[in-house]
């Protein structure tokens, strides 16, 4: 069976919830991963008749939801605290803005979005986690081994209990790994899962477009976390094979910018391998959706939306049940 299709609804919450659903289902999609803001899924709302509510409309709109995703509430829990939390989070979590404060008030939402997750009927919650250490990441001035174990620790030490809470009520945290958070590429995933011991509650949300242009052997991922990998983003990214004026780092330039090294494209339209990934998913039995973030800074949303659906269709295939030379083996037997 194919693997259902789905749209994050994240950059789409401009839009009502209920537009969204409309058009996800016009563009042909299985269902929808939906956002935590604006209103497409209020965590401080979501009692049982919320979620009651949600369901229904989905349902009039032929839609599935198999998670939800608190990526700008879970980045203020390890985060270095700043104007720009302001905007991302919702009032009540940022109260009155003091750091430590804001890190516990986000701690406590992203617990409760994992029970609201539970009585919306899905076991996987996406996001983000947010770091005290990103700011680290190039030596120099020189970094001392212990600065960066302290960074780990902070991130043990905040999110194990919530990730004890989420084991409670069965529901799993995705990190998507991804620049800014704890985990930003193969090595860092690992001191993640090791800080965090292993948690069964927490593993990834798989998005190669954020592994790609850092030169992250994105296929190996898949391998490294098999047991680890609860969901999928279909994300592309496009990087040049010259020299451009703004790097890896970007240069302090807008997405679109075609000074950039790299940018987001529609999938299909940059450089992941995406029929590599498949194969990789279907030899690590991933069943999960595979769920399209769509952001491409030159191109037609809903276009771009509706191209990405019919190409992770078009790119997705279960394995093969026989050995492509069985017959072989079988008429040899039938001799012997």
């Amino acid at each position: 069976m194919a693997r259902p299709v789905t749209l994050f609804t994240g950059q789409w919450a401009d839009l009502s919830f209920e537009t969204i659903c409309q058009k996800a289902s016009e563009f042909g999609y299985d269902g929808i991963e939906i956002a935590c803001w604006g209103d497409h899924f209020e965590v401080d709302k979501a009692d049982a008749a919320y979620c009651e509510k949600k369901r229904e409309l989905l349902k009039k709109y032929n839609l599935e939801v198999y998670s939800i995703s608190t990526h700008l509430v879970g980045q203020a829990v390890c985060d270095r605290i700043d104007e720009r939390h302001k905007s991302i989070l919702p009032e009540y979590v940022w109260g009155d803005g003091d750091s430590e404060s804001v890190r516990q008030r986000a701690a406590e939402e992203v617990i409760k979005t994992g029970l609201a997750a539970k009585r919306l009927g899905v076991d996987v919650v996406n996001g983000f986690t947010g770091s005290s250490i990103w700011h680290l990441n190039y030596s120099f001035p020189p970094i001392s081994p212990d600065m960066i174990e302290k960074g780990y620790q902070d991130f043990s030490d905040r999110w194990t209990p919530i990730m004890d809470e989420f084991k409670k009520v069965g529901v799993r945290f995705g990190l998507e790994v991804h620049p800014t958070e704890i985990a930003f590429d193969i090595a860092s995933a690992e001191k993640a899962l090791s800080a965090i011991h292993d948690h069964p509650a927490f593993g990834f949300n798989y998005d190669p477009s954020h592994m790609g242009y850092q030169g992250v052997d994105y296929i190996e991922f898949i391998y490294r976390f098999a047991k680890k990998i609860f969901h999928v983003h279909m994300k592309d990214v496009g990087w040049s094979p010259f020299p451009t004026e703004a790097g890896v780092f970007g240069g302090h330039t807008s997405f679109g910018d075609r000074r950039r090294f790299w940018d987001f494209r529609s999938p299909g339209r940059g450089n992941i391998e995406f029929e590599e990934i498949i194969r990789a998913l279907n030899r690590i039995q991933y069943a999960g959706p595979l769920s399209v973030e769509w952001e491409d800074s030159g191109m037609d949303r809903e276009k771009g939306a509706k191209e990405s659906c019919d190409f992770v269709r078009s790119i997705d295939f279960k394995p093969s049940d026989v050995a492509f030379d069985a017959a072989f083996d079988e008429n040899q037997n039938g001799h012997n």
